[in-house]
């Protein structure tokens, strides 16, 4: 059986802390505002990993409540995701996620960002998409005010 999940997660740019996206530290004079390492593209990923298997979500799972979370480093939740996945008999087809910012520009760590995340989820390259795109300059994604990641994954039975 195939199952589909999506996700969504957006956070808001802040002094003083670093900027990770897919597991990778991205050269920019703002970081993401976070519990974690607020990993906007991991976090949405986890969503829809966890949506597809009817596991809630990343809130549920690592809540902002619990200390242990704080500043963790996002892949260290999707390995977790993943095994729990494992454990359910569930295997991931696929992964597409979009990241959305006007800055900064993404291209150049993409490439890292598939690997990181192909190698969290024990899956092929060719199993993972990540592109980005902006929002033209509307909203406060526009004013890079923050960044945005939404995620769709497949999931099947083994």
């Amino acid at each position: 059986m195939n199952k589909v999940g999506q996700g969504f997660d957006v956070h808001k740019f802040v002094l003083g802390r670093l900027l990770i996206i897919g597991g990778v530290k991205i050269d920019y004079e703002y970081g993401l505002q976070g519990h974690s390492d607020a990993d906007v593209l991991i976090h949405a990923i986890i969503d829809a990993l966890l949506g597809a298997a009817g596991l809630g979500d990343i809130g549920q799972h690592f809540p902002d409540t619990d200390k242990t979370f704080k500043d963790i480093n996002s892949r260290k939740l999707l390995r977790t995701v993943v095994e729990t996945l494992k454990s359910n008999n569930y295997i991931i087809g696929n992964i597409d996620a979009t990241i959305i910012c006007e800055a900064p520009k993404m291209q150049s760590y993409i490439k890292q960002m598939i690997a990181n995340i192909a190698d969290d989820c024990m899956c092929d390259l060719s199993n993972v998409n990540i592109k980005a795109t902006s929002t033209e300059k509307l909203g406060f994604i526009g004013r890079s005010e923050g960044v945005a990641a939404q995620a769709i994954c497949l999931i099947e039975t083994v």
